[in-house]
């Protein structure tokens, strides 16, 4: 099955395995068992050792809350990585690079102007208008909660 994206939940989250389980699958059971798909944000998992992995994860609400359940329940300790983007007008030279990577439709192209728009409302902070800028002005705030 092909999830459509743009109507499903972002949800980052950073997941610690402690070493007795750092070699067990669990990860591809998000995507088996409860219909997520991820993006590996950032990782270091060591096999007999604690491991790190951030994703973020994707797909309907439920889902993810049952699916972060079952992480627990295996021992995996869950920390939620609420993320927002945000654009430094003074460092933003309009080069539109950014309006074609954005799922969203947050960053558009303003036709009078011809000037980057950001509607962070519309932003589903993904992170890819940040690694495609080229002057860094797209900026990635991450807030860590427990959830």
């Amino acid at each position: 099955m092909v999830q459509d994206t743009r109507a499903a939940r972002h949800k980052a989250v950073q997941l610690t395995f402690p070493p007795e389980i750092s070699c067990d699958p669990l990860v591809c059971h998000l995507v088996r068992d409860f219909d997520l798909t991820f993006n590996i944000l950032q990782a270091q998992i060591t096999p007999r050792k604690e491991g790190y992995l951030t994703l973020e994860l994707i797909g309907a609400e439920d889902n993810v809350r049952n699916a972060v359940r079952y992480l627990k329940d295996q021992g995996v300790k869950v920390t939620g990585m609420e993320q927002h983007v945000r654009r430094d007008d003074v460092l933003c030279m309009h080069c539109g690079a950014c309006t074609a990577l954005c799922p969203a439709g947050a960053l558009r192209v303003d036709a009078d102007s011809r000037l980057i728009v950001f509607a962070a409302e519309r932003c589903t902070a993904c992170g890819q208008c940040v690694r495609i800028c080229p002057v860094r002005a797209m900026l990635l705030d991450v807030e860590q909660g427990t959830l």
